[in-house]
């Protein structure tokens, strides 16, 4: 169990890291093959300017459009970054989809007791972002053009190339400290990072309607089911992202208020 769950660990690092740094070179094309790539015909620009425009306290002092959109409040620097960034999706996007699918071997580890992660918090992960890889960004096209994907992408691998490594590490037997202080702190940027980007992802996908539940719009089909159901999960996103932060800071608190390092062991 010890060799696989370190090879498990290892080919997971390498997964991670691969999405990681080609991630990277896309958004920054490093390579020179970013601008030749696509993700969908819909622009990034729609999808994040319904976000912004939707927001209350935002659709009343700034809005957004399709033909200048959130582009034309750039800065000339960095306006090649977004567009590159709503394109990250042809790069990455598959092997995101499966190296985030084997992720699911972590809830069989927790069941079968090899690991000593809380079944409740692994189960909640894991299927958080199952959902978004397979019942998001695979069903939505416009979902994959969006920016929002690249940061979501961006936290999830940079988490996981610390994560797994640190737990390789614990494997044979020692913790470098560097992993242990990365492993237990840079959640602090990554997972709001992550989860907001996620969550607003889901809200993406929502219609431009209104939400408030009527005979003419069910007859137009302008909310069906899954729309609210997609609007309910937006909704619980948040409560989710808190549970999981606190349970990050308490973990760390075990880690480092102790004074010992070596207390570090894979129990989230």
């Amino acid at each position: 169990v010890k060799y696989y769950l370190f090879a498990y660990n290892v080919l997971s690092t390498i997964g991670w890291a691969y999405i990681l740094i080609f991630t990277i070179i896309h958004v920054f094309d490093l390579d020179g093959k970013s601008t030749s790539i696509t993700s969908s015909s819909s622009t990034a620009s729609s999808t994040l300017g319904r976000l912004f425009s939707s927001i209350p306290f935002i659709k009343s002092t700034q809005k957004f459009n399709t033909v200048g959109g959130l582009e034309a409040r750039l800065h000339p620097l960095f306006v090649p970054v977004y567009r590159r960034a709503a394109t990250t999706f042809g790069r990455i996007g598959v092997t995101t989809a499966w190296v985030q699918s084997c992720a699911l071997l972590e809830v069989v580890h927790v069941l079968l007791g090899w690991v000593r992660s809380p079944l409740q918090t692994t189960a909640m992960q894991v299927s958080s972002r199952l959902f978004l890889v397979w019942g998001i960004v695979e069903q939505f096209a416009s979902v994959r053009s969006n920016p929002l994907y690249t940061s979501m992408v961006f936290a999830w691998s940079l988490t996981e190339v610390i994560r797994y490594s640190f737990y390789a590490c614990n494997l044979l037997g020692y913790e470098p400290s560097e992993l242990l202080y990365l492993r237990y702190t840079t959640f602090y940027v990554l997972y709001p990072l992550g989860a907001s980007s996620e969550a607003f992802l889901i809200y993406a996908t929502l219609p431009s309607t209104s939400p408030i539940p009527s005979w003419s719009s069910w007859i137009m089909g302008m909310w069906t089911p899954t729309d609210y159901i997609r609007a309910t999960l937006f909704l619980i996103w948040w409560p989710g992202l808190y549970i999981m932060y606190t349970h990050m800071v308490k973990q760390r608190r075990k880690v480092f208020g102790s004074g010992r390092t070596s207390t570090a062991k894979k129990t989230d």
